[in-house]
C-alpha cells in the first residue's frame, strides 16, 4: 500500500461511526496473530509443512495428556517463586524484564552459567537463578527504587548479581541496567513503583495488559516494519510471555484472572522455532538454511528474522487449532503449547540430541 491510499482499517472505522456501529468498548486485542499471518502469506524464505504440523498436534495433544502438562508445572520448577503475592509478581516482572539473549557461541563448559544450589544453570534458568540469589544476598533486585539508585544499581552491582561462574560474562549488560532503569522510570511516574498497578489498569484482561506495557515501556515494544504492510508487526514477546508467566504462576486466579488469555500467542524466540523445525513443521529457503546451520548472525528485523519469528507464531496457532478440532472439549491455548515445546527442546539439548540449530539474534527482544 503506498502512503497516498486510504487506509481500509481506518475507513471501516470511520463508516461504523457514521452509521452509529463504532463500539467503543470493544474487547482488546493485541494485533500478534494478525501480524503473523501476514508474514506468513507474504513469506519467501519460511514455509510450513501442513501434514508435519497435523502430525505434531497430534504427538503434542498425547504427550501433554501423558505428562498432565498444565500451569502446574510452572510452579513446580525449584528456581520459580512459591510465594502467590505482590512480592512474587514484582520477582516476575523483574525476570520478564531481563528475560532475552542467553545463548552463547562458546562450548558448553565455558558459556556464561550460574552456580547456584549446588547445581549450574545457563540460559534462562541462569538469569532466575541469578534473581533468587541476589534476593539471599540482601540486594533489592526486584524493587524499582533501587533500578533507579544509580548509586546502588550500576553496571558494576549488575556484573555481582549475574556474576558467572566461567570466564563469560551475561550478555548484553548495558542493555538489562537500561531496561531496568527505564522500567523503574516509568512504575514511578505512571504506577506507583509497583507492576501491579499495571496488572489492576489492565482490568483483568491479558490483551490490554500486553498493549499497556508495549505503549508505556519502550523496552517491550517488540515490533517491526515489514515489506509491504502499513502497520508493524507485533511481538510482542517478552510483554506476552510475562502476561503468560503471572497467568501460571496464580493459576488463573487473583493477580493471574485474565478473562481473555487465550489470545496470547506462542512467544517468538529461538528455542520454539527450532523445535517446530526439528519437528519438520517449518522450513527454511536454502540461504536462510545456510545462515541458520552455520551460525550466522540474524540481524534483529531483518527479514529473515521477522519471518521466522512470525511463521513460527502461526505454525503454534494451526497446531493449537488442530488440537481443538481433535479434542474439542480439552483446554489448551497458545501459552500451554509453547511452554511445553520449549521445555521438550531443552530436554532435547541437555540430552545432546539437537539435530538442528537454533537461529542466532542478538537483541532485547528475546
Amino acid at each position: 500500500m503506498s502512503d497516498d491510499e486510504a487506509d481500509p482499517e481506518l475507513l471501516a472505522l470511520l463508516r461504523q461511526h457514521f452509521q452509529g456501529k463504532l463500539n467503543l468498548d470493544a474487547e482488546p486485542e493485541t494485533g500478534v496473530l494478525e501480524g503473523a499471518e501476514y508474514v506468513y502469506d507474504n513469506s519467501i524464505d519460511v514455509a510450513l509443512n501442513m501434514r508435519a504440523t497435523k502430525n505434531a498436534a497430534a504427538w503434542i495433544h498425547e504427550q501433554m495428556q501423558q505428562k498432565e502438562f498444565s500451569t502446574a508445572n510452572w510452579s513446580e520448577h525449584e528456581l520459580h517463586p512459591n510465594t502467590k503475592d505482590e512480592s512474587t509478581v514484582a520477582f516476575i516482572f523483574t525476570m520478564d524484564l531481563l528475560n532475552f539473549s542467553f545463548w552463547s557461541s562458546r562450548p558448553e563448559d565455558e558459556r556464561f552459567a550460574v552456580s547456584y544450589r549446588d547445581k549450574t544453570w545457563t540460559g534462562y534458568w541462569s538469569l532466575v537463578a541469578s534473581l533468587q540469589r541476589a534476593l539471599e544476598e540482601d540486594i533489592p533486585i526486584t524493587d524499582p527504587h533501587y533500578w533507579q539508585n544509580e548509586e546502588e544499581c550500576n553496571i558494576e552491582s549488575l556484573r555481582h548479581i549475574f556474576r558467572s561462574c566461567t570466564e563469560e560474562e551475561m550478555p548484553l549488560l548495558e542493555a538489562r541496567l537500561s531496561c531496568l532503569r527505564e522500567a523503574g522510570q516509568v512504575l514511578y511516574e505512571k504506577y506507583n513503583c509497583s507492576f501491579t498497578k499495571c496488572i489492576e489498569a489492565a482490568n483483568n484482561s491479558a490483551a490490554e495488559l500486553v498493549n499497556l506495557l508495549a505503549r508505556d515501556f519502550d523496552c517491550f515494544r517488540d515490533e517491526f516494519r515489514f515489506e509491504g504492510r502499513r502497520k508493524p508487526i507485533r511481538f510482542l514477546k517478552r510483554a506476552q510471555i510475562l502476561v503468560a508467566d503471572i497467568w501460571a504462576c496464580f493459576n488463573g486466579e487473583g493477580f493471574g484472572e485474565f478473562r481473555d488469555v487465550d489470545k496470547i500467542t506462542m512467544f517468538a524466540d529461538y528455542r520454539v522455532p527450532q523445535i517446530l523445525a526439528t519437528l519438520g513443521c517449518i522450513g527454511y529457503s536454502p540461504p536462510l538454511n545456510a545462515m541458520v546451520a552455520r551460525g550466522d548472525i540474524l540481524e534483529s528485523g531483518s527479514s529473515y528474522e521477522l519471518q521466522l519469528r512470525a511463521c513460527s507464531i502461526w505454525c503454534v496457532e494451526l497446531i493449537r487449532r488442530e488440537i481443538q478440532r481433535q479434542h474439542p472439549d480439552v483446554k489448551v491455548n497458545a501459552i500451554l503449547i509453547d511452554f511445553f515445546l520449549y521445555d521438550t527442546m531443552k530436554q532435547l539439548e541437555a540430552q545432546g540430541k539437537e539435530t538442528i540449530p537454533h537461529h542466532r539474534t542478538r537483541s532485547v527482544w528475546y
